[in-house]
């Protein structure tokens, strides 16, 4: 009788079955969207840039080092680093190409021009309690 009990409750209907392997699913759609399909995009994105880069593009490697790309080979570039420095890396240490873009410059001039004031407040704070301290 034991046994006939288990052997009834082990016995699911379908319907239980969908919604055993729904959170499965959900999970993987989650982690699709979230995780896989950027990454992609992103990793395509740098096969394009690497594809793109000519010479005269200002460059930064993996390791941080900055320069401009003098010449192109097939699965390397040479980066002038310096006047009379130039190395060679493989196209797929440059981590990124530098643009310039005076917009950025627009905006921390006008990040430089709000930061006086504070110091300005500041001052004015200093010297009120200096003056305090005086009158004490």
């Amino acid at each position: 009788m034991y046994i006939n009990a288990l052997l009834q409750t082990a016995a699911a209907p379908e319907g239980s079955l969908l919604m055993t392997f729904l959170p499965f699913v959900l999970i993987f759609v989650i982690f699709y969207f979230f995780i896989i399909r950027p990454q992609n995009k992103k990793q395509k994105d740098t096969e394009r840039m690497i594809s793109a880069l000519k010479k005269g593009d200002k460059v930064v490697t993996i390791g941080g080092i900055h320069g401009v790309v003098s010449s192109t080979k097939e699965q390397t570039v040479i980066v002038k680093v310096d006047d009379d420095t130039k190395i060679e890396f493989s196209r797929s240490a440059v981590a990124s190409v530098v643009t310039d873009k005076p917009v950025k410059e627009e905006k921390a001039d006008k990040k430089l021009k709000t930061k006086p004031a504070v110091e300005e407040k500041t001052t004015e704070n200093t010297e009120s309690s200096s003056e305090k301290e005086e009158t004490k």
